[in-house]
């Protein structure tokens, strides 16, 4: 052991003799200096890749929330619309069914002869009163047809006449009534065309 302890002393005296003539010389400075700069290079460089990394991360992830969200509101906008559509064709469909007992509640009011003062008459004037009202409440209103110009949009021509007194595609005659609520048509007017 003693052999061992004497050997390591002139290694230790050596590197004590080195390390002294790198201090008087500056060159241990500028080593220690120059190891950590690299160090920090190094460290500077990684954390750099890093930065990167993870703002690549992140435009991926802002990127996938952006599309998932405008995917959302797609998504949103189409239910709300179909939802809408939805309740605007029961509500047509409904109306279109009520339409018939107008038009025979209408007939029966012009059946009912000259006696207008006959009970039975006063309660179809005021049944059709109220029907005609509660159609404006809604929304449902008759689309004009006799003495009009014949449009193909609104009017469903189920015959034709030819006639000098009136004008050409004027509508002479309307066997059925046609109904709209706002821009959507509920039935057309069933007319009859001149010229």
């Amino acid at each position: 052991m003693e052999d061992n302890k004497e050997m390591n002393i002139p290694q230790t005296e050596e590197v004590a003799k080195e390390t002294e003539t790198a201090c008087e010389n500056g060159t241990a400075e500028q080593v220690c200096e120059e190891k950590k700069s690299k160090v920090d290079k190094k460290k500077l460089k990684k954390a750099e890749e890093e930065i990167a990394a993870l703002n690549e991360k992140l435009s991926e992830a802002e990127d996938k929330y952006m599309r998932l969200y405008a995917e959302y509101d797609n998504f949103r906008k189409r239910s709300q619309k179909e939802k809408e559509g939805t309740y605007t064709d029961a509500y047509v469909d409904a109306l279109t069914q009520i339409l018939p007992i107008l038009d025979n509640l209408e007939r029966a009011a012009a059946y009912g002869g000259e006696d207008k003062e006959h009970p039975l008459a006063k309660g179809l004037e005021l049944t059709l009163k109220s029907f005609a009202e509660t159609l404006e409440k809604m929304g449902v209103c008759e689309i004009p047809a006799l003495g009009e110009k014949f449009d193909p949009n609104v009017h469903n021509a189920v015959m034709h006449v030819d006639d000098e007194a009136f004008g050409e595609s004027e509508v002479v005659e309307v066997f059925m009534k046609g109904y709209a609520k706002g821009d959507k048509v509920l039935r057309y007017s069933m007319v009859k065309v001149a010229n």
